[in-house]
This record gives C-alpha cells, structure tokens and sequence, in this order.
C-alpha cells in the first residue's frame, strides 16, 4: 500500500473527509509548486527514493539546486514526495501516522 493510500485510510478511518489530487493525471500549477514550495522546501519536496529520481540525468542531480528542482518538479510532478496536505493552515508532506493524529485528530468525527 503506497503512502497516498495510508493517508487516505487514515482520515476516513478518523472520520476526516478528504479526496485525492493525482499529479499525473491532474497535473499541478506553478502557483501551487511555490506555496508548497514556501511551506516544506524545494529540498524537502523532492522524493530522491522515486524511480522519476533515479532515473534523472546524472548531471541535473549533482546540479540540484532551487531552481533546477522547481522547474523538474513542475515539469515531472511524480518527483514530489507525497502525500501533499496544505491547505486551511495545516501543512504535511509524507504520511506519519503521529504527525497526522497530532495535526489532524482534532479534526475528525471520532
């Protein structure tokens, strides 16, 4: 089970609606590439254990930086590390079940 799907789980699971915003199919803008930008880190953004990753030219990794990242994440979404909340004041990126209770659990329904 991916981590999109855990979190997902997750807040049903606590009674917290959410729905899915898939970046391959939905696609993402630039707008929100800079607020998630602003809120977690062009470095943080980035998933380095994805196969989009690994199989990055060898010259664009070693050059990495603010810029190079911003405009590849755009470019090929499936690079940011998900899943991605941020949105009404709360801010998470990647799925820990304390962080989301923490955050989260006085959000839901149970």
């Amino acid at each position: 089970m991916r981590h999109g799907e855990k979190a997902l789980n997750w807040l049903k699971e606590n009674g917290i609606e959410a729905s899915l915003w898939d970046f391959r199919t939905d696609g993402i803008t630039a707008d929100w590439l800079a607020a998630a930008e602003q809120q977690f880190g062009w470095e943080q953004l980035t998933n380095k254990r994805s196969t989009t990753w690994r199989n990055l030219d060898p010259s664009l990794k070693e050059n990495w930086s603010k810029t190079t990242a911003l405009e590849t994440l755009l470019a090929q979404p499936t690079l940011i590390k998900r899943p991605i909340i941020l949105q009404e004041g709360i801010a998470l990126i990647g799925f820990d079940v304390k962080s989301y209770a923490q955050t989260l659990g006085q959000l839901g329904g149970k």
